[in-house]
């Protein structure tokens, strides 16, 4: 009597379908966002760029990005860039005391990145409440 052979189990390949159902961990979850948040901050630096351009270009220009970024449309949009900015920040410097050996373990990296997410989010709301006053 012949057995009949299993298939043997090894390395699969992945989709992006199975990085959905996959549960990152909270370092990797601050590490790629950090990466997010600076490929955002370098293509808003050309709106940046623009907006200071158009700003300079006469002084009605001048007062109709004042009104336009009074309204809540343009808050938004500078809501969402120091938003980008405040997170990129907070993990720069996540980055720099790591880079001094402190938090290597994986129990420290995971407080940093726990402490990274709070203070980030804690400077969005106070943006989010300075813009709204």
């Amino acid at each position: 009597m012949k057995e009949k052979s299993r298939p043997v189990s090894g390395p699969r390949n992945i989709g992006p379908t199975d990085l959905l159902t996959y549960s990152f961990p909270i370092t990797a979850i601050a590490s790629i966002t950090h990466r997010v948040a600076g490929a955002f901050l370098f293509f808003s630096i050309g709106l940046c760029l623009g907006v200071l351009h158009y700003s300079l270009e006469s002084e009605q220009h001048f007062n109709t990005l004042i009104r336009f970024f009074s309204s809540y449309l343009g808050k938004a949009i500078v809501w969402v860039v120091l938003a980008g900015l405040s997170y990129h920040f907070v993990a720069g410097i996540k980055h720099l005391i790591m880079d001094f050996g402190i938090g290597e373990t994986l129990e420290g990296g995971t407080l940093l990145a726990k402490t990274t997410v709070f203070l980030s989010v804690s400077l969005m709301l106070l943006a989010g409440i300075w813009l709204a006053l």
